[in-house]
């Protein structure tokens, strides 16, 4: 009698499809949980907690807007700044642009064309 060995696929497989996200990691600090608290009030964004670290994914666009991330921390306009961003930010996933008052992640390049200078216009 022979046994019939099944495997069921796995969630892992590779997929190379678009996926639409973007996202980053905080550390689970102070700082880190407020900035995750803040972001998780926009409708594109989820906010996962976990033991060390707190993700920030987003579908599409997502902006850390440094004045609101000031004013959650209880501090003035202009205290949190892209330097406090990468100082609790572990990793990224997209495309990141910092601005003056804002940091941006984009899941498509694309998206982030015209803050980065690259020319979507097809050429001969």
């Amino acid at each position: 009698m022979t046994s019939l060995k099944t495997t069921s696929e796995s969630p892992f497989k590779s997929d190379n499809t678009a996926s639409n996200k973007c996202g980053v990691t905080l550390m689970n600090n102070q700082v880190g949980a407020v900035v995750a608290e803040v972001m998780s009030s926009l409708d594109n964004v989820t906010v996962t907690p976990l033991p060390s670290m707190i993700r920030v994914d987003a579908t599409g666009r997502m902006d850390f807007v440094y004045d609101d991330i000031s004013e959650a921390l209880g501090q003035e306009p202009g205290y949190y700044d892209a330097a406090e961003f990468e100082e609790n930010m572990s990793t990224h996933y997209g495309r990141m642009v910092h601005l003056d008052d804002r940091t941006i992640m984009f899941a498509n390049p694309e998206d982030a064309a015209e803050y980065i200078g690259f020319d979507l216009s097809a050429t001969e």
